[in-house]
């Protein structure tokens, strides 16, 4: 990484290169996400890619984000305006932590719910395990939809 003299004023604009060494981010990801519009690139006079320096903010965002498992269209729905130019705040990152919650808490609970059902019936009606005519007998969970009800909190 380049040495920059000046530490009490950190350059405003870091090079794809400087940026992936700084996040930990692959140029190849920062690229990527740059096409999927989740961050933003000026470009200098010899047309290199300049980042400003928020983006590493952005970044470690996103990689917060995906290490949850969230969809790289709800993290960008859920950066705004930092899509557009706007360095996020700490209000910005409390707003997007706080939509994120509901969701994870819904997704952990699915997982407990598959995790404590794994080795049971899952109340899919096929009726094929030793179990399940004693948790299903004659199909009754057929009436609560398709899918496997004891998977997703029906049963």
């Amino acid at each position: 990484m380049r040495k920059n003299k000046d530490k009490a004023h950190p350059p405003k604009y870091l090079s794809v290169g400087m940026l992936s060494e700084r996040s930990g981010v692959p140029v190849s990801a920062i690229h990527f996400y740059e096409r999927k519009g989740l961050i933003r690139s000026e470009r200098d006079a010899a047309n290199h890619r300049r980042f400003p320096r928020y983006t590493l903010r952005v970044l470690a965002v996103i990689r917060v984000g995906q290490s949850a498992g969230i969809r790289l269209e709800e993290i960008r729905e859920r950066l705004g305006d930092a899509t557009r130019g706007k360095a996020l705040s700490r209000e910005d990152w409390a707003a997007i932590s706080d939509g994120w919650r509901a969701d994870l808490e819904a997704r952990i609970a699915a997982l407990a719910r598959i995790r404590d059902k794994l080795t049971g019936c899952v109340g899919c009606g096929c009726l094929s395990m030793d179990k399940c005519p004693a948790v299903n007998p004659g199909d009754r969970v057929a009436a609560q939809g398709p899918g496997a009800p004891g998977l997703d909190g029906r049963m």
